[in-house]
């Protein structure tokens, strides 16, 4: 290395080091940016991310409305979406060749529908600015001194035995424990990291039968003992080892550290028709009750739902396939709106989401400056991406606050402030 640059390392090769690096790169051509990636292929979350057509941000352009997408971090990423938002995603992209588009719930993708398209344009704008990257090149440590600048001054042990010298250092490890490492070595507190964005194990081989039957809108009411509940309305799928879909994924995003401390053992409340109150559904069975009392309560289906859930339901309620609509009893009624309003599962364990793995905790953000994303413990350290403690439900909303923070981080070590 020449001494009379401003020498920038980043540690970590995915969507963060990536976007960090070519921001601090463009900015000050002057710098001297390495990207350091353990792995011998970089952006490797990027490539299978949403099956494997990459979800990269989601057409929600009111920070205000964006932030509460965030179970953590809303609150901080309030001001940093002010300065780069998704829009400036989709201008970032379409200036580097890559043309968005939007689907119906919002979720943004390349057009090619291939993350490749999303690799290989972070690759290729990576090269086109000078950024040096080096994989295969995994951190054992971090520490102060060994810069040639007064303000920051890191000494980084490759596992080689090299040692390198830099002035400023971003940390965009995602939830590498080596991440954790340093920025705790370096005074950081790091908020226990815990699995977000799961689905619900439920031991109920008759529901489980149903796999593949998914339902529109659900309002689902999640409770964990010592904690208040939470609630989320959206789609449901049932799937071969208990439920999935948009709105148990939110729900576990925002219980991720509830369900994490019950060892993810919780009771699931299901209401099937959110858009009617308990007494308009008792009306309407009692209407048919009426009107249609000759017919199988099995097989005339009298709800917005699917048949096979239909049928499950009523016989949860002792209802076999023969009794007719004139038989059904006061008592029975009520039970069958209660299931249909208040259903209860156990939840006993969880699973995962396709590849979507993502963890909550990491770097406490107060620690941090959202202007610049630099330590505040630390002058020229900074951070982005997933080791902070921020995360996103599922929908392009983790990805977009890695391009937030490593845009603002990237602009920020690129200065040459003395």
């Amino acid at each position: 290395m020449t001494n009379d640059k401003l020498q920038i390392v980043v540690i970590g090769g995915g969507a963060a080091g990536f976007f960090g690096a070519i921001a601090a790169a463009k900015a000050n051509p002057r710098a001297h940016v390495i990207l350091l990636e353990a792995s011998h292929q970089p952006l490797a979350k990027v490539r299978i991310s949403g099956g494997g057509r990459c979800n990269v941000t989601h057409a929600c352009f009111e920070p205000q409305e964006l932030v509460k997408n965030y179970p953590r971090g809303g609150k901080a990423l309030l001001g940093a979406f002010a300065r780069f938002q998704p829009q400036d995603t989709i201008t970032w992209f379409q200036a580097h060749g890559v043309k968005l588009k939007t689907e119906a719930d919002g979720r943004m993708f390349p057009t090619t529908d291939s993350s490749e398209t999303i690799v290989n344009c972070l690759m290729s704008a990576a090269k086109a600015v000078g950024v040096e990257l080096r994989i295969g090149t995994a951190v054992v440590g971090v520490k102060l001194g060994g810069g040639n600048s007064p303000l920051s001054h890191f000494e980084i042990t490759l596992k080689s035995g090299e040692k390198l010298q830099c002035d400023r250092l971003l940390l965009a490890t995602g939830s590498n424990p080596i991440g954790y490492k340093i920025a705790q070595q370096m005074g950081h507190t790091i908020e226990p990291p815990v699995p977000s964005l799961f689905t619900f194990n439920i031991k109920n081989k008759k529901l489980t039968e149903l796999a593949g039957v998914s339902v529109n809108s659900v309002r689902l009411r999640l409770v964990v003992p010592e904690y208040p509940p939470l609630e989320q309305t959206g789609p449901l799928l049932i799937t071969h080892w208990g439920l999935s879909g948009p709105a148990v994924l939110k729900l576990s995003a925002w219980g991720a550290r509830m369900l994490h401390s019950s060892n993810y053992q919780a009771t699931l409340v299901i209401n099937w028709l959110p858009h009617l109150k308990q007494e308009q559904v008792r009306q309407q069975l009692l209407t048919v009750k009426n009107n249609s009392s000759k017919r199988l309560i099995a097989s005339h289906r009298v709800v917005e739902l699917p048949h096979r859930l239909w049928q499950y339901i009523v016989s949860c309620v002792g209802i076999s396939s023969e009794n007719r609509w004139a038989e059904l009893s006061n008592k029975t009624l009520n039970q069958l709106v209660q299931e249909l309003t208040q259903a209860q599962y156990s939840i006993n364990g969880k699973g995962t989401f396709k590849e979507e793995f993502v963890t909550c905790g990491g770097v406490n953000l107060k620690e941090i400056n959202f202007k610049t994303m630099e330590s505040k413990l630390v002058g020229g350290l900074y951070f982005a991406g997933e080791i902070l403690d921020i995360d996103g439900v599922t929908g392009g909303f983790n990805f977009q606050s890695a391009w937030t923070t490593a845009y603002l981080a990237g602009l920020a070590m690129a200065s040459d402030r003395s």
